[in-house]
């Protein structure tokens, strides 16, 4: 079985780290100790040393404490973590990581954990794990654990918490390892598909993926919250999918006009650059998202609101934003290097957007439409318009049709 990969500032909290090594040998794990302190280990000597990851980094811990400056320390330390971790791993010799801090220590983990595959089990013991997340988590599948103590030393209180990560970790790892025995067989698994959902798209979505599994793909659906946005596109740029189907384009709304669910500026190019087949459609672009109503900007004020549930607030686009975002998924279009095709419905692209829903409005549709349509024309890219609504079957039929074939066309 493949070791565990435990990283951590040994000089600030050698204790902590020393007790989830002997728990994690307890559960059975291999354990390889990484300190990505600049000062000299306490309590545990580690496996992989400080300047050997100061140095995968491109410097010495000793200039490092002469520079006196903690954010550059832990930028570094980070990054040259990450550099000896993903060694570990791609040697076959690591089968998971857990790490345990508090913000200095979190932001060292998620540049370990940004650069590891997908399903290696990550566990990051926390300090900052009640609040805001996402920097650590990023678009990986990070376990994060709340610390509930600072990580500053073994008491009734980390004991139990620190246990629980290290029993967790060793399961993970042990499961992770019989799912590869498992799993050899499957050498003949069907080529994979991304696609965007979001709540009000999920009948199209869902339509999508029944037809695309019966011309023999599987569906990897990702939701269209910023994070799952970016993950979509990490695995587009990867070259991990054989194509895209973007039907939920949502989070380019939230970029423009600032909502929570972002997913940078970047999104729906990957595919495009990488050269993918995609089938994009405006799923969700009549919406930008907010939390609870009280968190909406006031600058907002007048607008037409919808309150989703408790926690999300959606605000309705308007024209003048609704004909950017044409122009910007046509541009982006326009520039993919594969095949990319645009559908639109027109009888609304949401569950909101319908004839006698609250987010019915044609006329601000029309300015997106006109948009897009005036950049793929420009371009000599397709634009398919279908007389269907987004969430009717035969649109989202005629999407995961249409991806089918820009895929066998080039196979």
């Amino acid at each position: 079985m493949a070791a565990v990969a435990l990283v951590g500032t040994l000089d600030t909290k050698g204790p902590d780290f020393a007790f989830l090594a002997d728990r994690l040998r307890a559960a059975g794990a291999e354990v390889i100790v990484v300190d990505a302190g600049t000062g000299e280990p306490d309590g545990l000597t580690p496996d992989i040393d400080g300047e050997t990851v100061a140095s995968a980094a491109g410097t010495t811990r000793a200039e490092l404490r002469a520079a006196a400056d903690r954010g550059r320390a832990v930028t570094e330390m980070g990054r040259g973590a990450a550099v000896v971790v993903a060694g570990l791993v791609a040697r076959g010799r690591v089968g998971g990581v857990l790490t345990a801090g508090g913000s200095g220590g979190s932001s060292i983990a998620a540049q370990v954990m940004a650069g590891l595959p997908v399903g290696l089990p990550k566990l990051l013991v926390s300090t900052m794990a009640s609040g805001d997340v996402s920097p650590y988590v990023g678009a990986k599948d990070v376990a994060i654990m709340y610390s509930v103590v600072d990580v500053a030393g073994i008491n009734r209180i980390s004991r139990l918490v620190l246990g629980n990560a290290a029993a967790a970790m060793a399961g993970m790892v042990a499961a992770q390892a019989a799912q590869a025995v498992s799993d050899a067989s499957d050498a003949g698994d069907r080529p994979l598909i991304a696609a965007s959902m979001f709540g009000v798209t999920t009948p199209a979505v869902e339509t999508a993926r029944a037809r695309l599994a019966e011309l023999g793909y599987e569906v990897l659906v990702f939701h269209a919250t910023g994070s799952g946005g970016r993950a979509l596109e990490a695995l587009a740029e990867a070259r991990l999918v054989s194509g895209v189907l973007d039907l939920t384009t949502t989070e380019l709304a939230d970029d423009l006009v600032g909502g929570v669910l972002s997913a940078g500026p970047d999104r729906l190019t990957a595919a495009g650059a990488a050269g993918l087949p995609q089938v994009i459609g405006p799923g969700a672009l009549d919406m930008v998202n907010f939390g609870p109503p009280g968190t909406v900007p006031e600058k907002f004020a007048g607008r037409l609101f919808f309150e989703h549930n408790p926690t999300v607030t959606l605000m309705r686009t308007t024209a003048a934003e609704l004909a950017e975002l044409g122009g910007r998924i046509g541009r982006k279009t326009a520039a993919a290097t594969g095949p990319a095709e645009v559908f639109w419905p027109e009888r609304g692209i949401s569950a909101l957007d319908a004839d006698g829903q609250p987010f019915w409005d044609p006329p601000a549709d029309a300015a997106c439409l006109d948009a897009l349509d005036r950049e793929l024309t420009a371009a000599g890219r397709i634009l398919r318009r279908i007389d269907a609504h987004i969430n009717d079957p035969r649109f989202a039929t005629a999407m995961a049709d249409r991806l089918h074939q820009l895929i066998t066309e080039g196979a």
